[in-house]
């Protein structure tokens, strides 16, 4: 019931900022792009889905050779889009993930560690990009401006998420699954469904150990590429404000990208981040000298750019999830 509740006050938000700026002067800002400049807007996130699925590609182990990339890629896609599509924090696809990796020979333990792997280097690639935002937004509106004790608040927010990721690494060290079960049972709680894979959970969790231990250079090295891949953000702020006709220098829109992903971060719990992630773009871009319609053009183009992968991933959903099932058909044949 929440969920429906914040879906549609996140469009009736989305629709007064719409009609408060003005639905013309949108339509003349947006109409200046032609269809060339709409496939240009896609190129960035496209790097990023090519390089974010080769850092998967990295903590995958030795089962990476026997997936192939783009299918790799295509699986990533599809759990995107569930990530995308459902208030779970980001985190609902990755179950998916794993499963549509077992079509690939691929053992479910090394599946679902890779993906938890994968996750905790994504998220410390995000930090250090955002971090970087911050930094430059002290330096770019300077820190005793009221956009500046924005930025300020939204560093001691950060430095909470950097404890969060820091105690979930310790506790990935220690046996995440194993962890989560003890504490369970503490409390008294019996959940047949995990204490009926408790024997497949502190498997994945050995193999959670046995990476950590043995593969620290590729650990670092997908934090590093991951990197890359926020980078391109970057890339499509660029693209964006550049067709819209805005001013645009590199380290603003550095600055702009990795605070548009804290804000989208910070409101995980609204499905889509409606309404709530493109009145704080609209905000973030005013913060930096840009005009109303330019933010919420803005914004509005960044959606456009969501519903196309959205549209991929159920695509890639239906190609490696009809595969799977297929395999899964043959095998037990």
């Amino acid at each position: 019931m929440l969920r429906y509740l914040l879906l549609t006050l996140g469009l009736a938000v989305l629709g007064l900022l719409v009609w408060h700026i003005g639905p013309g002067n949108i339509y003349d800002a947006a109409s200046r792009l032609g269809p060339g400049a709409l496939v240009v807007i896609l190129i960035p996130s496209l790097i990023m889905y090519v390089i974010e699925a080769y850092g998967w590609r990295m903590v995958l182990g030795p089962s990476a050779q026997s997936v192939p990339f783009w299918r790799l890629l295509a699986i990533r896609t599809a759990g995107e889009v569930v990530n995308m599509t459902t208030p779970t924090a980001y985190l609902g696809g990755e179950p998916l993930k794993a499963y549509l990796l077992k079509s690939y020979n691929v053992p479910i333990a090394e599946g679902a560690a890779s993906v938890v792997i994968a996750k905790t280097t994504m998220t410390i690639a995000e930090v250090f990009y955002i971090l970087v935002g911050i930094a430059l937004g002290f330096w770019i509106l300077g820190a005793g401006s009221s956009a500046g004790q924005s930025v300020a608040a939204a560093l001691v927010s950060v430095g909470l998420l950097v404890c969060s990721i820091a105690g979930f690494v310790f506790i990935q060290r220690r046996g995440l699954f194993a962890s989560i079960l003890g504490m369970i049972r503490k409390l008294g709680l019996r959940i047949k469904s995990l204490e009926s894979q408790e024997v497949h959970l502190l498997s994945i969790d050995q193999t959670i150990q046995n990476y950590y231990s043995h593969h620290q250079r590729a650990f670092y090295a997908s934090i590093g590429v991951y990197f890359l891949g926020w980078m391109a953000e970057a890339m499509e702020v660029f693209v964006i404000l550049y067709y819209l006709g805005g001013p645009t220098d590199v380290l603003s829109t550095i600055s702009i990208g990795a605070l548009a992903v804290f804000i989208k971060g910070g409101t995980f719990f609204i499905p889509g981040s409606l309404g709530a992630q493109d009145g704080g773009n609209l905000l973030l871009l005013k913060a930096f000298g840009y005009s109303d319609v330019t933010g919420i053009t803005f914004a509005l183009l960044r959606r456009f750019r969501e519903l196309v992968w959205i549209g991929i991933g159920l695509l890639c959903l239906a190609l490696v999830g009809k595969g799977a099932v297929r395999q899964a058909a043959e095998h037990q044949e």
